[in-house]
């Protein structure tokens, strides 16, 4: 067994999540920088670039989310075999889920590729950035087997709890990407300057260079996870158990993603300076959602873990440590957020003090909340771990078309509310989600998922 590995299954629960989580978080974290680097090099293009760059985020999101979910399997089910000492059995999951979402994004990279301009013109992209748009997005999609791939495998070793080569990857990565960027927009000596496609050259490169380290990693045994493809046949057993598994949480992240989009639909209605505001205001609480997110994750492979070595009294309190966590330290940032609000909105948004003085209405509004979101979202982390995904996806559903998208509507068509119904939209989904998924967890009816002899 390899000693580079948290086993959550014994020592400290505190000690055991946070050294999970941290390095979790941090990767994210990096993972933002493509988007931000990118961002950074395109628009020195002018605005047409950044049209053109932008306008396949969320196609390019959205499968994405597909191939998430059955990461989010792969998890599950390698934390369980991990928590029971199989060890021979977390190597099989890894290559059949590894193979499963392999195939995938090979049949989704040449259905997107193929469907690429009527994707566009599906979206009313302009003449103008059209052929821009279209050679960015397909060489994007010919890299979803290498984003799929490397998904997957900080997935697979968040299950086994491994997450610094991950860590390191995504570090060196985002370091070579910001270098290549220029190199393949604006061109350099013999390379060829690609200009907008650039962007996506240079990504492609990274994801790339990162799949093959992970390829790499596990084909070495470097963990505790050892891929052999010899004698490979498919386990229709397990594939059909990860889809059970993977599926729902695929519609949840994809639900999420839709709901969003249809929430700056709503806050486009009352105007440029709104949409300013409300766009600043998303981009702060992504950050945010980070770090709930880095919670989620460590709460899976915590629970999942003790689960699998049938420690289901661990597994209750360490969800309980991971909601307490995500409660207590996302209010103490709600609070740093509610009183720096107005500099924290100017450094994003270059605009008017009336639109600032909006954007800042926003945070303050949702930030004193942001607790409740770091819980519930360690909870849901606890249903995955579980195996009870389609629980966590129901819930997820009830907080954003149930909850936040009728709220933001039917308050922001009130005279005397506008805009502010869509601001007050986002802590009411973080509360009443929130007290939901305690409720769920208290009936306990989750420690009865059995994934693992």
């Amino acid at each position: 067994m390899k000693r580079n590995r948290i086993d959550l299954t014994q020592g400290s629960i505190l000690k055991g999540l946070l050294a999970l989580a941290f390095p979790i978080i941090g990767a994210n974290l990096l993972q933002t920088g493509y988007q931000l680097v990118d961002a950074f090099w395109v628009g020195q293009l002018g605005a047409n670039a950044v049209a053109a760059v932008s306008v396949s985020f969320p196609v390019n999101f959205l499968l994405i989310s597909l191939s998430s979910g059955f990461a989010f399997a792969g998890t599950i089910l390698v934390a369980q075999y991990a928590g029971a000492k199989n060890f021979k059995m977390v190597s099989h999951v890894a290559s059949q889920t590894l193979t499963m979402v392999v195939i995938i994004s090979i049949v989704l990279s040449a259905l997107a590729y193929l469907a690429s301009p009527a994707i566009l013109r599906l979206l009313g992209v302009e003449d103008v950035i059209f052929d821009d748009a279209n050679f960015f997005q397909r060489t994007i999609f010919i890299g979803l087997v290498f984003n799929f791939s490397f998904i997957m495998f900080q997935s697979l070793l968040r299950g086994i709890g491994e997450v610094r080569i991950p860590l390191f990857i995504n570090a060196g990565t985002l370091a070579l990407n910001f270098v290549l960027d220029p190199l393949f927009i604006y061109g350099w000596g013999p390379v060829k300057a690609y200009g907008v496609t650039g962007a996506a050259v240079s990504t492609l490169c990274t994801l790339f260079l990162s799949s093959f380290i992970a390829y790499y990693v596990l084909l070495k045994g470097k963990t505790d996870i050892k891929l052999s493809f010899k004698n490979f046949s498919f386990d229709g057993p397990l594939l059909k158990k990860a889809f059970k598994l993977g599926a729902p949480s695929s519609i949840e992240i994809s639900a999420r993603a839709l709901g969003l989009t249809i929430m700056t639909g709503i806050a486009a209605r009352f105007g440029t300076e709104v949409l300013a505001a409300y766009g600043v205001g998303s981009r702060l609480i992504s950050f945010v959602v980070i770090f709930g997110l880095g919670l989620l994750h460590a709460s899976s492979t915590m629970v999942g873990q003790n689960m699998g070595a049938q420690k289901i009294d661990r597994a209750e309190k360490g969800a309980a440590y991971a909601a307490w966590i995500g409660f207590g330290g996302l209010t103490i940032v709600g609070i740093i957020f509610y009183i720096f609000a107005e500099p924290l909105v100017r450094a994003f948004l270059d605009a008017s003090d009336h639109v600032v003085a909006m954007g800042t209405d926003f945070m303050k509004i949702t930030s004193l909340a942001f607790g409740f979101m770091g819980a519930q979202l360690a909870l849901v982390g606890t249903l995955r771990g579980s195996g009870n995904t389609v629980e966590s996806m129901i819930l997820a559903i009830i907080g954003i078309w149930v909850i936040q998208f009728p709220f933001a509507w039917i308050v922001s068509g009130m005279d005397s509310m506008q805009e502010h119904g869509v601001w007050w939209s986002f802590p009411v989904s973080y509360v009443i989600p929130c007290i939901l998924t305690v409720i769920w967890f208290k009936r306990g009816k989750w420690k009865e998922k059995r994934l693992v002899d």
